[in-house]
């Protein structure tokens, strides 16, 4: 079901949350709200569920305007970041609870709710009380409770936030099947940029309460509208030229004799390696850096912010660099990105 905000805003006495933000989620899309602490995505999703009140615009999910509609009414469902399952319930009377609420037979109920654990494969687990499973237990139980009333569109707060990192990518493959295999709309609240880009079709990055870019990953990658998604989503040098500011992909920086003609030399004061890749830390070589600002467009950096250059191992390898040697380094015109001012 389409989901559509509409100068959508939150106020909290003076301060703006959400600040007038348009947004369409298609039906049957995986939508991630992506940004740092304190820039409103948890309150947009918390409005769109009627968990918060709206203060101005609406939500509208599928043909309904639900601004004003209870929670209930909206054809939603909320998985909340704590899981909040019920200590003294077994795995299976946690996920059919809500159907308790709702009146329905018993029968029902237990078939419904064993239904969705073998969908989240923990059908086996049915009778075990939450303090008896693993993190990872608890977040698939959670999610077969969200989705046992059927929802047309599922709210997901930072799902995957407790989890230890090797569980996180094996429950971003189960959300994104179970998201598939139901067609549902998705609408995911995280911080973490490889979770988004992994998960979603559309991926809206939002800084103070507005929206930056809403697009596909591919193209937030590599077409950042601004500074801010270009140095949040990362991967990217954003520099300051003359004409106005522009990102290349760290991956697609030159260095030494291939730098170009219009290279510049500049000293090594970091070196990562990272299995596949080695990351370059430079000094900025003259070269104005933006950088990064949790509450605004990218600013003309005060210190020396470094310079990345990302190089395949091998390519390391056969020219290695150490901390404090002095390369030349460039990029090619069609690298570079402009970016809104």
């Amino acid at each position: 079901m389409d989901v559509e905000l509409i100068r959508l805003t939150k106020r909290y006495g003076d301060t703006i949350a959400v600040d007038g933000i348009d947004l369409k989620v298609r039906s049957g899309a995986y939508c991630c709200l992506l940004g740092p602490s304190g820039c409103g995505k948890t309150t947009t999703l918390r409005m769109i569920g009627g968990h918060e009140a709206v203060t101005d615009g609406d939500v509208v999910i599928g043909p309904r305007s639900v601004g004003d509609a209870a929670p209930a009414e909206r054809g939603t469902a909320m998985m909340f970041q704590s899981y909040a399952l019920f200590p003294h319930l077994n795995c299976r009377d946690n996920v059919a609870f809500s159907l308790r609420m709702r009146g329905r037979p018993k029968a029902e109920r237990r078939a419904r709710a064993l239904a969705m654990l073998d969908l989240v494969q923990m059908g086996h687990l049915a009778e075990r009380l939450p303090a008896q499973l693993s993190g990872g237990q608890q977040q698939r139980v959670a999610l077969a409770r969200a989705l046992v009333t059927e929802p047309k569109v599922l709210l997901l707060d930072e799902p995957l936030s407790a989890l230890d990192p090797f569980l996180r990518v094996r429950m971003r493959v189960e959300l994104k099947r179970i998201q598939k295999d139901l067609g549902l709309t998705f609408i995911h609240v995280t911080h973490s940029q490889e979770e988004a880009m992994a998960l979603s079709d559309l991926v809206v990055v939002m800084n103070a309460g507005r929206i930056e870019q809403a697009a596909d990953p591919r193209t937030v990658f590599e077409r950042p509208a601004t500074a801010f998604v270009a140095r949040f989503i990362g991967g990217h040098n954003v520099i300051a030229l003359p004409d106005g500011p522009v990102a290349v992909r760290a991956d697609r920086m030159r260095l030494g004799p291939d730098a170009g003609p219009d290279a510049r030399p500049a000293r090594v004061v970091a070196v990562e390696y990272q299995g596949t890749s080695v990351h370059i830390g430079l000094d900025h070589a003259g070269l104005d850096l933006l950088a990064p600002d949790m509450d605004g467009p990218g600013r003309p950096s005060e210190g020396p912010a470094a310079l990345t250059a990302i190089l395949s191992d091998r390519a390391f390898a056969a020219a290695p660099l150490g901390l404090g040697d002095v390369v030349a380094v460039g990029w090619d015109p069609e690298a570079a990105h402009r970016l809104n001012a």
